[in-house]
């Protein structure tokens, strides 16, 4: 079985390259092999490559660039996938494609299900909407995946970024009416792995009674907020020298970015259980796997 995977140089690609050892030939490509911002050239690489499942985590997730960036956004997060989609239902090959949260308005606080109306908010959300719709007018086998706050112990992510100010200062101000459930590549890496572990033709079975569509993130939920003390606490019970002493709750409009957040990212589970009888790990559980990863090299940094 050859696994194409793109992206693997950023956080979920790089997790489900290293997972998938073993079930498969992996197709590693970066940027370098497999290019979103030149969708033309999509299908000669996808014919030379002759994957039999591709996973496609790859894309522009600069949320607040995304903004600046309009014309990129679309082409990577929008055509690119389409693209891929229209080669993966021309030669039959299952196709999984990660989306994210940000499709969603954020209204509420019951968790999105997966037929619940899009609602993007900013431009990288417009961009990932238009992927999905892009993928659906294909055809063919494809899983579009949307999952939310992904980190990771490498690249640059929310965990990493507490690390570095905790060490760095005494107060940290963290937004705390954004909720959501912190989701690990390494996860999300295991869970896929379970999802393809079958191959092509029971993969084929199994999208099919997810209706091309599932969510995708850790159990339970947290604020940013939550989030941060959670990591500043596990690293220093970790034994790192942290700077941090108080970790001050605020209101988004607090701390103003240049594309909208959604205040509701919460994910509805059901389906994934469901169809493939998988329970995320809790979001707390998941994070003291990834601490231990990253703890050690945190005074090499």
């Amino acid at each position: 079985m050859r696994i194409l995977v793109t992206g693997v140089t950023g956080q979920v690609g790089g997790a489900l390259a290293r997972r998938l050892e073993g079930q498969g030939i992996i197709l590693a490509a970066d940027r370098g092999e497999l290019d979103l911002s030149r969708p033309a050239e999509i299908s000669s690489v996808l014919e030379r490559m002759a994957p039999d499942i591709i996973l496609n985590p790859a894309a522009f997730t600069a949320v607040d660039a995304a903004e600046d960036n309009v014309d990129l956004a679309m082409l990577v997060n929008g055509e690119a996938p389409g693209a891929i989609a229209r080669w993966a239902a021309a030669n039959d090959v299952p196709f999984i494609h990660f989306s994210t949260d940000y499709v969603f308005n954020g209204a509420g606080e019951r968790p999105w299900r997966e037929d619940d109306p899009a609602g993007p908010l900013s431009v990288y959300g417009v961009s990932k909407l238009a992927g999905e719709r892009e993928i659906r007018i294909a055809g063919g086998c494809f899983l579009i995946v949307r999952t939310s706050w992904v980190y990771a112990a490498q690249g640059a992510n929310f965990l990493r970024t507490i690390a570095r100010l905790a060490r760095e200062r005494a107060e940290l101000r963290i937004v705390a009416d954004q909720f959501g459930a912190p989701t690990s590549a390494t996860l999300i890496a295991d869970i896929l792995a379970q999802i393809i572990e079958g191959g092509p033709d029971e993969l084929r079975n199994r999208i099919a009674m997810a209706k091309g569509h599932i969510h995708l993130a850790a159990s339970g939920e947290a604020s940013w907020h939550g989030f941060a003390k959670a990591i500043v606490e596990g690293l220093r019970a970790r034994g790192a020298k942290l700077a941090a002493e108080r970790i001050i709750p605020i209101r988004t409009e607090e701390y103003p970015t240049k594309a909208r957040r959604p205040h509701n990212s919460r994910l509805d589970l059901a389906r994934l259980q469901h169809v493939f009888g998988i329970i995320p790990l809790h979001w707390e559980a998941a994070l003291a796997t990834e601490l231990d990863a990253f703890g050690n090299r945190m005074e090499t940094e």
